[in-house]
């Protein structure tokens, strides 16, 4: 649990830090030029295009970590495929898999088509603003 808390955490500041480096410099400067402060322009210009930028990465960091720590939990504690493997351990049904892998794509999907909604409005507005 603590390494892939600590994996994680790495691959999201890295997601943050590439969305703040994403912004171009150019806005920046036009931020204080107009006269604001650095702390200013960090809050009122770079980070709303950053987060803009990093949501579908960290949504695809999200599913990537359900995926590998089996979030969608079964009887209590136990998780899903756990659950799947005792039973048909038990009893020689490799059913409860399946159930356990309906449960993931049942979650999985969902989220997956979410992340690729925001990729394609961002793409939209980028090639909107290119177009300007």
């Amino acid at each position: 649990m603590i390494a892939l808390t600590l994996s994680y955490t790495a691959y999201v500041a890295e997601v943050f830090r590439a969305g703040l480096n994403s912004v171009h410099p150019a806005q920046r400067n036009a931020a204080r030029a107009l006269g604001l402060d650095e702390r200013q322009t960090l809050r009122h210009v770079v980070l709303p295009q950053a987060v803009r930028n990093v949501l579908p990465p960290l949504l695809n960091d999200f599913i990537a970590l359900q995926k590998d720590t089996a979030l969608v939990a079964v009887l209590g504690p136990l998780e899903a495929l756990r659950a799947a493997q005792i039973k048909a351990d038990y009893d020689f049904n490799y059913t409860p898999y399946l159930g356990a892998a309906l449960l993931f794509i049942a979650v999985t999907i969902p989220l997956t088509r979410f992340a690729d909604r925001l990729q394609r409005r961002a793409a939209r507005r980028t090639w909107a603003e290119a177009g300007r």
